[in-house]
């Protein structure tokens, strides 16, 4: 970065602070979990961001109002709504006495251990987005402390906060959960149903992309149709640039709305209690590639591939993160159940545990009850008992039969209203 910084006259603090972040992905690898270095991809502009509130994009007040400086361009923020407004007022508060906030917050450290909130400003960051054609620079304001409450325009609290446990079983595509007042069962990462026509666009619009590239650069191809290995040279004609384009707007609006169902599915789980419930993240070994050839009964290959694209399109992965955040810092309880706990294979009718196919999503309990697998599963997560780590019999025994008319009628609906819940067995 030193020598970055003196090639394109790039300010030393900005240097620095990209050198962190580099650092920060090479000791992940050197002694974290990571396996690789990821790269960014050419042509995209980084952000950028000075990790020092006083140098790079330097921060004053003026009027009542926070302003912000690079070089010679200046710029502030327009405040919108009321929680930037909150906010804002917050940082200003902040800044009258910082040596007040700041000797307030060392001292209840010390008497009590605990830390507050003094949303004093860190650095603020510029981050360029290209959308619908156009580059847009947005600036993030790093403060220091818990965000502040959402309201709405009544006054009230947007978002309520239950108590109570809270069972969930969360799959490669769906989440099933099971609390003291509702049951539920419903795709990842889905608001309304366009997404699934979304996601199916784009499938269509990659295909024609990998039309158009074979057509122009038939050298880089084989008979069969797949990439020659090795250096190649491409070209990409007009029609090619324009499904890019489209292919690359459609991408940026699925993620967005990806983004937006998960946090609006942990704000609805977070109304109906305080203690979540789950199993252990598994979604890195779900997505490797089978290493043995195998065949099935009638002698043909089994594909190796896993479950991929399922994982890129719901996000299993981020919404078990976004729910952890949201529980840990709304003053709830986050537990994920121990290896040994096999929600999916117990039994509390037989008290045995009983190994099932994956395809089995509808399953028979042994005094013939059926139920459908991924609830009853999260049903099994909700009796856990934090005491001894394991299945709590007595409260499956006395909880059973009202959770079950309630995972009926939730069946009922889904049959009713035509939803289609993914591998589920409905």
């Amino acid at each position: 970065m030193i020598h970055i910084s003196a090639k394109y006259g790039v300010d030393s603090i900005f240097a620095l602070s990209k050198a962190e972040d580099i650092w920060r992905a090479v000791e992940q690898c050197l002694y974290g979990d990571g396996r690789t270095l990821h790269f960014t991809k050419y042509g995209k502009l980084p952000g950028i961001r000075a990790k020092q509130i006083n140098r790079g994009i330097r921060f004053t007040v003026k009027d009542n109002h926070l302003c912000f400086k690079l070089r010679k361009i200046a710029f502030g923020i327009k405040i919108n709504d009321r929680f930037q407004h909150d906010e804002i007022t917050a940082v200003l508060s902040y800044l009258n006495d910082p040596e007040a906030a700041d000797r307030r917050a060392v001292d209840v450290f010390i008497n009590d251990g605990s830390c507050i909130d003094t949303y004093r400003p860190c650095y603020a960051t510029l981050v360029p987005k290209m959308i619908r054609g156009k580059y847009r620079v947005y600036l993030y304001l790093t403060i220091e402390g818990k965000a502040k409450l959402k309201y709405d325009r009544f006054g009230n609290h947007r978002h309520q906060y239950g108590t109570g446990m809270i069972g969930a079983d969360i799959g490669i595509q769906t989440v099933a959960y099971t609390s003291d007042t509702e049951v539920g069962l419903k795709n990842l990462s889905e608001r309304g149903n366009s997404i699934q026509h979304s996601e199916r666009k784009e499938r269509l619009l990659n295909r024609a992309m990998f039309r158009s590239r074979q057509a122009t650069n038939p050298q880089n191809f084989n008979c069969n149709g797949s990439v020659k290995k090795g250096a190649k040279n491409w070209k990409y004609s007009k029609h090619y640039k324009k499904l890019k384009y489209k292919y690359s707007e459609l991408c940026r609006i699925n993620a967005i709305n990806r983004r937006l169902a998960i946090n609006e599915d942990a704000n609805h789980l977070r109304s109906l209690g305080d203690i979540f419930v789950t199993e252990p993240q598994n979604v890195r070994k779900l997505m490797r590639r089978a290493k043995k050839t195998t065949r099935d009964k009638n002698g043909r290959f089994n594909k190796k591939k896993r479950f991929g694209k399922s994982i890129r399109c719901r996000c299993p992965a981020g919404f078990q993160r976004t729910v952890a955040k949201k529980f840990v810092n709304t003053g709830g309880t986050y537990i994920e159940v121990p290896y040994n706990y096999r929600a999916s294979q117990y039994d509390h009718t037989a008290d045995d545990y009983i190994k099932k196919k994956l395809s089995a999503r509808m399953y028979k309990l042994q005094d013939g009850t059926k139920v459908q697998r991924d609830w009853y599963s999260s049903f099994l997560l909700y009796c856990y008992n934090p005491h001894t780590n394991a299945i709590d019999k007595t409260k499956c025994a006395a909880a059973f039969t009202t959770q079950y008319h309630k995972e009926k009628t939730l069946i009922e609906q889904i049959k009713k209203r035509k939803i289609k819940v993914l591998n589920s067995g409905i």
